[in-house]
């Protein structure tokens, strides 16, 4: 007979989570008890999350790009908190989120090592690539969810073995629209380059991505203006892109200082893809198949905001937490880590498969949308790509391409 609170648990939910209940009474029921416990209730878990946020200022943009929301990530955290409590009531589980969004790389350490004294062992981390490898260095016995940096050495060639990675990486998105682009039989491709190293970054991995999937590129651009193309666009980029003929413009320009002027001024009438146009993206508003829906809905009520890349990286951080945490039974740091890796543990991440972390550099599993401003067009990997063990590990570093050691 179910108890009181599994009842509870089951009839004020909504589907989706009422369905994680009855699997978490189903592992509760099958889990064989040791003589002296039985009979007993299990002893509540505490379990409390720090979540560490600092976006660097992006500094003037040369276009009137609509800015990312400042509480980015911190949102998705705070809505997995209040899932993983929903279900976790049942297990005796309580999740606690103590967040600190911060303006400098040293004031993110300073909060790191002050909820780390306060007994943190676990962290969500949305910050740039530098920040997460000096809090890996500074907090070794804990867990950390990178959840803010795509940076595709932190998956291939400077693993941190304390790091999980939520966010896709650079090279999962490119190769996520490479695949894209040979469907549609999109052969040639103009690459066009921004001049910050966010964007040479994002230029790299679809250089990567384009050789691997057998993509040419006719012809690679450097964009070397300093004005606002809010008025010239239509003069321009017409002159800019003028080369030999392409089936599609790539463009790397992560902080969208030209980007968004690109489409419907190349000179061939041609689409554009990457950074702008056609998007690879870890979420979107646009995401609604396999219960997206209702997670999109729950965060607009609590956000007054659509749901972004980083938040849903953030709620995943958390999530991942939680279900590990409700099959262990406990929260200890390197626990969780290796149950997630251990591909024992599939999690629901609302993309129609379940996903896991590779073992092999801690990145997780997912497929990835490809949107365009307001409409979803695709999700890759796409049909036909396979792979030897997982398709979605077409997306991304494959074991055999991963040359540090990890965990």
């Amino acid at each position: 007979m179910l108890a009181p609170s599994a009842v509870e648990c089951v009839m004020r939910q909504p589907a989706h989570l009422a369905l994680t209940c009855l699997l978490a009474l189903a592992a509760t029921l099958a889990t064989p008890q040791a003589p002296a416990a039985q009979g007993q209730a299990a002893a509540p878990l505490h379990i409390r999350i720090g979540y560490l946020g600092y976006r660097p200022a992006a500094g003037p943009l040369l276009s009137n790009v609509i800015p990312e929301p400042g509480d980015a990530g911190l949102q998705g955290a705070e809505l997995a908190i209040v899932d993983s409590n929903s279900t976790g009531r049942f297990l005796k589980q309580q999740f606690q989120l103590t967040s600190a969004n911060v303006d400098s790389p040293e004031a993110l350490l300073q909060a790191a090592r002050a909820q780390h004294e306060q007994g943190l062992r676990l962290f969500v981390v949305n910050a740039p690539a530098a920040s997460l490898r000096a809090l890996s260095a500074a907090l070794p016995d804990s867990l950390l969810f990178n959840a803010g940096s795509p940076d595709d050495s932190l998956r291939s060639s400077q693993c941190l073995g304390n790091v999980l990675h939520s966010l896709p990486s650079r090279a999962m998105l490119a190769d996520a629209l490479a695949q894209f682009l040979v469907l549609r039989k999109w052969q040639r491709a103009l690459l066009v380059v921004g001049q910050t190293p966010d964007d040479q970054a994002y230029a790299a991995a679809l250089r990567r991505s384009v050789k691997r999937f057998g993509v040419q590129l006719v012809a690679e651009k450097t964009w070397t203006f300093d004005n606002d193309q809010r008025r010239s666009a239509q003069a321009d980029m017409p002159l800019f892109t003028q080369t030999a003929e392409y089936d599609v413009v790539l463009v790397a320009d992560e902080r969208g200082d030209f980007g968004e002027y690109l489409p419907y001024q190349t000179w061939y009438p041609r689409p554009v893809a990457g950074t702008q146009g056609l998007t690879p993206t870890g979420w979107h508003k646009t995401v609604e198949t396999f219960g997206a829906a209702q997670l999109q809905k729950r965060f607009e009520a609590q956000a007054g905001r659509w749901m972004n890349d980083r938040d849903f990286a953030a709620w995943m951080a958390v999530r991942s937490v939680a279900s590990a945490a409700s099959k262990l039974r406990l929260a200890e740091p390197r626990a969780l880590q290796q149950l997630l890796l251990s591909e024992q543990l599939p999690l629901d991440g609302f993309k129609g498969r379940k996903l896991s972390y590779r073992p092999w550099n801690g990145e997780l599993r997912q497929p990835i949308p490809l949107v365009q401003p307001r409409a979803l067009v695709s999700t890759s990997p796409q049909e036909g790509f396979l792979h030897p063990f997982n398709e979605m590990d077409s997306l991304g570093y494959d074991k055999p391409e991963v040359t540090c050691s990890y965990p």
